[in-house]
């Protein structure tokens, strides 16, 4: 006896049968994830001292698998809405090929190894705010703002904003104010980048029911504050050098870069095309570019150890 195509399709809804590997890895956002890991490896080398090699590669692991728990309990919770959203509609939850409940639950399962792991072989400081990073994500962004206000993902990239601090935490115990300013400059980059991605895919969040900015106070808002963002931004890339760990190369890339960053914001706000956003497109492509050639620059000068400026304002 053979079984149609829409019966095959409510077994693999209830049972989630016909998930696969890579199902199971694509509920993990995995280039979210590469981004989370380097930027948790950034705080990581900036902080003073010395850690083993099997404390540093556990502390990575459990940032790489609480980034995957926070994507999949993201995706679980937003299935309604991934459905919807032609970015988002491809996932293995709304494809139903794997259920709401397994991904929950993949994601949870996730969630405790990467907070267990990390305080019993790293320290408790970095595991608590390892805990914090996925609760914030999943119960302020995903559960409560997303859904409700404009301000979701100015808020909520909170969350994707704290791995340097938890890569400092893990190497020193404590917090000190260089991670935390790599954490304020991830905080203040969040807006622009998405609001850019949201600008070109309005539709699918007015489909969808999601108040991001252009849907709500309208795209000319929207360009006004991605220039706002992209200002403050660019001036918090160069706190490093102000405050006495950052050196040339980062001066050189933040100056390089994000010029590039806010002139490319400026075209945005002049954007003629309001149907297809070409500019918007191109800045989002550049605000990742910005984002990974500062905490590029961070890591490499940790490497080959060319000293900073000297402090030009005390930290």
């Amino acid at each position: 006896m053979t079984i149609a195509a829409e019966d095959r399709d409510s077994i693999a809804a209830v049972t989630g049968e016909f998930a696969t590997v890579s199902d199971y890895f694509t509920l993990l956002k995995p280039r979210v994830m590469s981004l989370v890991v380097f930027t948790g490896i950034a705080g990581m080398a900036l902080a003073p001292g010395h850690v083993h090699i099997a404390i540093a590669f556990t502390a990575l692991l459990c940032i790489a698998v609480g980034a995957g728990a926070s994507g999949a309990l993201n995706m679980a919770y937003d299935a309604d809405i991934d459905a919807l959203m032609s970015r988002t509609i491809g996932r293995p939850v709304p494809q139903r090929r794997i259920t709401p409940g397994a991904a929950a639950g993949f994601g949870m399962m996730l969630a405790v190894w990467a907070i267990t792991v990390m305080g019993l072989f790293v320290n408790l400081l970095a595991a608590s705010l390892l805990a914090f990073t996925i609760a914030f994500y999943v119960l302020v962004y995903t559960a409560w703002l997303k859904r409700r206000t404009a301000q979701n993902i100015v808020i909520g990239g909170l969350a994707g904003a704290l791995p340097p601090a938890i890569g400092w935490s893990a190497v020193t115990g404590s917090l000190a104010i260089p991670p935390l300013v790599l954490v304020a400059i991830i905080f203040l980059w969040t807006p622009a980048h998405f609001w850019a991605l949201a600008l070109y895919r309005t539709s699918d969040y007015a489909r969808a029911g999601v108040p991001m900015l252009p849907v709500v106070a309208g795209k000319a808002e929207t360009r006004r504050q991605i220039v706002i963002y992209t200002v403050l931004t660019v001036a918090a890339g160069f706190a490093p050098v102000l405050l006495g760990f950052g050196g040339p190369v980062l001066l050189a890339m933040g100056t390089a870069l994000g010029g590039w960053f806010l002139f490319q914001s400026i075209r945005v706000a002049c954007e003629r095309d309001t149907i297809r956003e070409p500019q918007a497109r191109r800045l989002f492509g550049i605000s990742i570019l910005y984002l990974f050639a500062v905490f590029a620059a961070v890591l490499t000068e940790q490497a080959v150890g060319i000293a900073p400026f000297p402090p030009l304002i005390a930290g």
